[in-house]
């Protein structure tokens, strides 16, 4: 695991309620779970009570009564709801810096909060598609894994951000199997759990109900799954979707394989909107993040609901005390 040390949370797009949620997980958690921002205090809340760090190592102390920021210098404005591309260059470092500290030992587990892929373009040239794919290429990692966990369900889409009409030819043998290897991977060496079992969903309603509504099932998931059990995987499937998430269903598995984005994240956001996290399998270090975006339309209001980033820093402490 990554340590004992505090969690590196970078500032995200500062135009966004990121630095808000930040301050109002820092009066919720005090000392209990500590963590550090790595941003411009210039950002945050008028009235935050910021304890400037020179290393994470200063940060449990300092978090009793005070925000820990490890401070960064950005060059854009202040102004909320919109993001500045001046800003660019900092939101990257911060991400850079939280990695760096991980890597090193000096922090337990990163956590993001969210950015403004926009800004990062228009401002900084950002090359990636996302968050992920920057943390795995400063990891040095080809392949990676979201993960949505809560409380009561975690899950895992095998493809994420394409059409719907896209998936049945993103989806291949490789990549499911990738995907659920990578999948216990995280759950053993992360989540703490020796013998995780997976439960795979099937791509065509029923499953493809012995070809009528399909043939991928039959053509080459179930093969593929029955592989995987002989080689040792707890992993079972393809399940009909619409009877894979109720009580006693996910009472069978410690995660779900779902085939396309919204086939996982519909059903852990009814469960559970706003106590989400997402956790990034597959990389060296642990990484967390709140299920949200930047809301621009109430930065700085106040209004923003820092519960999912709550839950993010609670995951990442767990996770880096799991055995």
């Amino acid at each position: 695991m990554s340590g004992s040390g505090p969690i590196a949370l970078s500032c995200g797009e500062p135009a966004g309620i990121g630095p808000e949620i930040a301050v109002k997980a820092w009066e919720a958690l005090r000392g209990s779970c500590p963590f550090f921002w790595i941003g411009d205090p210039r950002h945050l809340p008028a009235g935050t009570p910021v304890k400037e760090i020179a290393a994470p190592a200063e940060a449990k102390a300092a978090s009793a009564d005070s925000f820990p920021v490890l401070p960064l210098a950005f060059g854009g404005s202040t102004a909320k709801g919109t993001a500045d591309p001046g800003n660019a260059a900092g939101v990257i470092q911060s991400i850079e810096t939280a990695v760096r500290l991980v890597q090193a030992g000096e922090a337990s587990a990163v956590c993001t909060a969210p950015i403004h892929k926009k800004a990062l373009i228009d401002g900084a040239g950002f090359a990636y598609p996302g968050h992920t794919e920057f943390l795995a290429a400063l990891a040095g990692r080809d392949r990676v894994v979201m993960m949505l966990a809560s409380e009561q369900l975690r899950v895992v889409p095998a493809t994420i951000h394409i059409a719907l009409a896209e998936v049945p030819k993103a989806l291949t043998p490789e990549l499911l199997r990738e995907t659920v290897e990578i999948t216990a991977a995280g759950l053993r060496g992360q989540f703490g759990i020796d013998a995780p079992r997976i439960a795979v969903a099937g791509l065509n309603p029923h499953a493809g109900e012995g070809g009528a509504m399909g043939s991928e099932e039959l053509s080459w998931i179930n093969g593929l799954i029955a592989q995987m059990q002989v080689e040792g995987l707890s992993v079972t499937g393809p399940h009909p979707a619409d009877t894979l998430f109720h009580a006693a269903a996910r009472a069978r598995y410690d995660a779900a394989v779902c085939m396309y984005h919204d086939q996982a994240l519909i059903p852990i956001k009814t469960l559970d909107f706003d106590r989400g996290v997402n956790v990034t399998l597959g990389l060296p270090f642990i990484r967390t993040s709140p299920d949200h975006g930047t809301a621009f339309d109430i930065a700085g209001t106040g209004q923003a609901n820092p519960a999912s980033l709550i839950e993010a820093l609670k995951l990442a402490q767990r996770m880096a005390a799991s055995p």
